[in-house]
């Protein structure tokens, strides 16, 4: 290390913490509201927002059986999922890689420690745990360090609404698909307490697809406990806690040609957790804020082949951070913060120190200007420094434009570090980190006094020193590199009072460096919804489309898919809904040979508080 530890945490102290960048949020705020956007690591002002950020809030969760079925629908986010139930899911943003994605539960980040790339797999993740999600767009390494290179999955998990009461859900559908989960929370002027627990159980289907002859069905199981609390200490500040473990049970399929996947008697049993305690308090009329949190996540996963045990992993991540910021005259603002992680893999371990220091300046009216750099350590791979500059500028009472450049960069893995074959002596000890360089330009407009909001982005990314697999070298090596760049388009609109319609689009071009297009990414995605609410009633009809995707062992053909949402609200506390998922009854994938259901339904009832 450069730097040393007590200098480190007194500069974060005295200067602040995190990311004067703010965000766009769109679902649920309008242009002035303040909103706490936890992945900027500082409170948010919508109408000031620099770059794209995407909130996915209670009402699309409580829609969806998973959470990475809520993900799909943003713009500029692909999701590669093998096979529905639990089949590994992974979220690519920008044309970033899963493991270039990084994910935080809490603050804390899952990203697997185990797997060669690092991805965080989204298929046993429970909605009914989640608060609300917000999506990243763009390298965002200077707040945030190593995996960041694409965006950013910042998820807050539940907490207890004020007084006290129970809650809780039961749908029953397709596939002898059972769903439930029941919470109960209490808040006062001490403090809050929320637990909760949720579970589903199905037969599935094949994940491998049916049309291609493969007929037995890969059931899945699993349970999630969620947890959260808050102690308020008075001048000494406040205590947040938040927990949460998912055991699951996934049967999978197995290698085999021609479509490199087949029928076979295989599943895994996983273990994955979280958990988080935070300390945050003001000073000099809020001023001054400052926090300090330690967090932990595991994965424990054995797997299992024609009934006998094949392989284990074993994984964590425990992290130390502190941070603060400093709001100064005319409302510039300093920020700083110290991220200390250690990761293990497999009884192997990786120590990573990260130090951010950022500045906010309001030259004029309407001008939002910022700027920071971070420093990294690592005792596997050396460093890296990476650094970020925007703009924000409203230049009329319905226009704002925006801009932002940065770097971001992806420490080497733990298994990409230690793995080596093929004669090779030993692992390569020269292995960088990936490093990537991107640039975004936007603009937003809301006219008819707000009924109706576009935003459009274009963006741009070169990804150099890529890893990969090298039999020349006998494991992992710098040897590839990629260029993307593409826009996002959006709009909402309130049509009525009862009415609503949002839209998205997506453009991107993903290629490597010889000029081939990258594997399971769609050039074109769009997404749109007609949603009513009016009274009791309410429903959503949606449609998703995907186009044609290159894989490394076929074509995905492109294709269209429609579901439908509905509610009606029984009593003040009760609630009937239903959805059906693939109206139209399409057959289509997600990755070459994998399958998707056809035509499902599930019907429930909600109790809230």
């Amino acid at each position: 290390m450069t730097f040393t530890l007590a200098g480190l945490a007194a500069l974060s102290l005295a200067h602040g913490a995190a990311a004067a960048e703010t965000e766009t949020e769109t679902e649920t705020s309008t242009p002035a509201d303040v909103i706490e956007v936890t992945a900027v690591r500082l409170p948010a002002i919508v109408s000031e927002s620099a770059a794209a950020i995407t909130l996915i809030g209670r009402a699309e969760l409580d829609r969806a059986a998973f959470v990475v079925d809520t993900l799909a629908a943003a713009p500029g986010v692909t999701i590669n999922q093998t096979g529905a139930f639990g089949g590994a899911s992974a979220v690519r943003i920008r044309g970033a890689s899963g493991g270039q994605t990084l994910v935080l539960i809490d603050g804390v980040p899952v990203n697997d420690a185990t797997s060669p790339g690092g991805a965080y797999n989204f298929a046993a993740l429970d909605p009914d745990a989640v608060e609300r999600i917000e999506i990243l767009r763009g390298a965002q390494s200077v707040l945030w360090g190593s995996d960041a290179i694409g965006g950013v999955v910042s998820i807050q998990t539940r907490r207890a609404a004020p007084g006290a009461g129970v809650s809780g859900f039961f749908e029953a559908g397709s596939f002898n698909t059972v769903r439930g989960g029941a919470a109960f929370e209490a808040s006062g002027e001490p403090g809050a307490l929320r637990i909760g627990a949720s579970s589903i159980t199905t037969d599935g289907i094949s994940k491998a697809d049916e049309r291609d002859g493969n007929t037995e069905r890969d059931s899945y199981d699993a349970v999630t406990l969620h947890a959260s609390g808050r102690l308020e200490l008075g001048a000494a500040g406040a205590l947040d806690l938040a927990a949460r473990q998912t055991r699951a049970r996934t049967e999978y399929d197995g290698f085999g040609l021609p479509t490199g996947v087949v029928d076979a008697d295989e599943f895994d049993k996983t273990r994955d957790r979280s958990a988080s305690l935070r300390w945050s308090n003001s000073f000099a009329g809020d001023a001054i804020t400052t926090q300090a949190l330690l967090g932990y996540s595991d994965i424990e996963r054995d797997a299992f082949a024609n009934g006998a045990f094949s392989f284990d992993a074993r994984g964590k991540r425990t992290i130390g951070r502190v941070d603060g910021s400093w709001t100064l005259d005319a409302g510039h603002r300093l920020a700083a913060g110290l991220d200390l992680e250690r990761s293990e893999a497999d009884g192997v371990s990786s120590r990573q120190e990260g130090l951010f220091v950022l500045g906010e300046l309001r030259p004029a009216d309407g001008i939002v200007l910022t700027g920071g750099v971070r420093r990294d350590e690592s005792d596997r791979y050396g460093g890296a420094t990476t650094g970020r500059i925007s703009a924000s500028a409203q230049v009329s009472d319905s226009v704002r434009l925006r801009a932002n450049a940065g770097t971001g960069f992806k420490a080497p893995s733990i298994f990409q570090t230690t793995f080596f074959c093929c004669g090779a002596p030993g692992p390569n000890p020269d292995l960088r980190a990936e490093e990537s360089v991107g640039y975004d330009l936007g603009a937003d407009f809301t006219l008819a006094d707000g009924r109706l909001i576009l935003e459009a982005t274009w963006f741009a990314q070169d990804i150099a020193d890529l890893i990969d697999f090298s039999f020349a070298a006998g494991g992992y090596d710098n040897i590839a590199k990629a260029e993307t760049y593409g826009a996002e388009l959006s709009a909402r609109a309130q049509l009525t009072d009862s009415w609503s319609a949002s839209a998205s689009y997506a453009w991107l071009e993903a290629e490597d460096g010889n000029g081939a297009r990258l594997a399971r990414l769609p050039r074109h995605t769009a997404n749109a919804a007609l949603s009513y609410d009016a009274g009791p009633w309410g429903a959503t009809v949606s449609g998703r489309y995907n186009s044609e995707e290159f894989d490394a062992n076929g074509t995905v053909a492109s294709w269209v898919r429609f579901d439908l949402n509905a509610r009606y609200q029984l009593t003040s506390r009760l609630e009937l809904y239903g959805r059906v998922e693939n109206l139209l009854d399409t057959h289509y994938q997600q990755v070459f040979g994998f399958g998707t259901p056809g035509r499902s339904a599930w019907a429930g009832v909600r109790l809230s508080r």
